[in-house]
């Protein structure tokens, strides 16, 4: 599979509730901390990218919680990312990895910790606690190189150190959080 951004979703205060994001409808300029942050948490999180090759299992699981029917798309914003990408998955990134766009240059900084918001999105009490256990939640990206991105535009990975994995990054730091957190 070639990889490719599926949408950049962007805050929307008129997306359904409970999404906070929709889909741009063209290039989106990307600065240093990214586009539209109703935080300023710094380059490392600028934007939330969320790998769609999960799509398929969460339809499923949705149907199963009965929060939605078996062939209900998962809509873009779904997971509150920013970017939806085809072609990579966490388990092929490493801190620092870059993903190189025709406009722009992300770099992997961390993975997203799993809260109460997948559980809104997604519909369902225990999405978060799924999240976490599948490993599936996705990665902050800083901005390496500003510039504009879009839907449809193709992206390659350029390997970063290869010190720290995405996954053994998120396994440590789920399990150093408080029981219940």
């Amino acid at each position: 599979m070639s990889m490719l951004v599926r949408a950049v979703n962007i805050p929307d205060a008129g997306a359904p509730a409970p999404l906070r994001l929709a889909p741009a409808g063209g290039p989106v300029e990307i600065g240093l901390r990214g586009f539209g942050s109703a935080d300023d948490s710094g380059w490392a999180h600028a934007l939330y990218a969320y790998p769609t090759v999960h799509h398929a299992f969460w339809r499923t699981v949705r149907a199963q919680a009965r929060v939605a029917a078996p062939d209900d798309p998962i809509l873009p914003g779904m997971f509150d990312e920013h970017l939806a990408l085809d072609g990579v998955q966490e388990s092929q990134l490493w801190i620092g990895d870059v993903l190189r766009f025709p406009g722009c240059a992300l770099v992997v900084a961390g993975p997203r910790l799993p809260d109460a918001r997948f559980n809104e999105t997604l519909g369902f009490a225990h999405a978060a606690k799924m999240v976490a256990e599948s490993r599936w939640a996705g990665c902050w990206l800083g901005v390496r190189t500003p510039g504009r991105i879009a839907a449809g535009d193709p992206f390659e990975l350029v390997p970063g150190p290869r010190a720290t994995g995405l996954v053994e990054l998120f396994r440590t730091r789920v399990a150093a959080r408080p029981k219940g957190a």
